[in-house]
């Protein structure tokens, strides 16, 4: 028990001290510059088990534990169906990091794989709306997502050249479905390299890929479209190093005097410059 104090103090110190540039500062202007956390906000951490919202969920202990702002949190836990290796390896890097995790279980993993179509996209709204409602019965307002920067810029040229359609996630929004409820996501503007460093350094290894689907199938992570998305920005990076950071920005600085074309988030109808040209 002592080690494991230890270790998990050494862990936080890491995310302070060590990496305090690159997480916990971009943390921490992703929560003030999008307004995130309110006085009084109860935030339920929806944690996978990846790095991303393992990392997330000490970069909330932290900040409750010294902003001057109170809030309290919720380390919540959805096993949609996990294999039980992978559901012991949340449960021991949960001790390892000192998370009081709350789990809860679901058959999303089963009915997302027998229902046909794309499990994918079934399987991660159902997700969303089981979190949603559980965050709920347990008195919280807001969900918190592991979300991060490469995510943002990623979504944003998959949508481009996928979709036809030019969006991405945002920092926060509200439930349409769960009243009262919204979703954040307070590591926003930290980079996916980052974590990793972060995780190689403190010598922490959690879930990657914990899906059913995935597993019990010949699907190839390498060739999915957010992986061609990430080597592509890989690429490109080569020859313009700040071309990553220049995507994120250009989704705040939208020159809609030369957008051909629209459409109205809230009724959905299209627009064209010629309406006013």
């Amino acid at each position: 028990m002592k080690r494991e104090l230890e270790r998990h103090t050494l862990i936080e110190r890491s995310i302070i001290k060590k990496y305090r540039k690159q997480i916990w500062n971009n943390f921490i202007r992703a929560v003030k510059e999008y307004d995130l956390i309110k006085e009084n906000d109860k935030i339920a951490v929806c944690i996978s088990g990846g790095k991303d919202s393992m990392l997330l969920a000490k970069c909330m202990e932290q900040l409750k534990n010294h902003s001057e702002v109170p809030f309290s949190l919720v380390y919540l836990v959805m096993d949609p169906g996990y294999v039980p290796k992978n559901r012991q390896l949340l449960i021991e890097n949960a001790k390892i990091l000192n998370i009081n995790i709350e789990i809860f279980e679901s058959n999303i993993f089963d009915v997302a794989y027998n229902a046909g179509g794309s499990p994918c996209y079934l399987c991660a709204r159902m997700r969303r709306g089981a979190l949603y409602d559980k965050a709920k019965s347990l008195g919280c307002n807001k969900i918190a997502l592991g979300h991060h920067f490469d995510d943002v810029i990623e979504t944003a040229l998959m949508s481009m050249m996928y979709s036809s359609e030019i969006k991405t996630m945002l920092p926060k929004l509200k439930s349409t479905n769960f009243e009262g409820m919204e979703l954040i996501r307070p590591l926003y503007c930290v980079k996916e390299r980052d974590i990793i460093s972060w995780c190689n350094y403190n010598d922490l290894h959690f879930l990657r890929c914990a899906c059913r689907f995935t597993a019990d199938s010949d699907f190839d992570e390498s060739l999915s479209k957010r992986n061609e998305t990430k080597e592509l920005i890989k690429y490109i990076r080569k020859f313009n190093p700040v071309a990553d950071d220049n995507i994120f920005r250009s989704l705040h600085n939208v020159n809609m005097a030369t957008i051909p074309g629209w459409r109205d988030s809230d009724n959905g109808e299209t627009h064209s410059f010629l309406d006013e040209y």
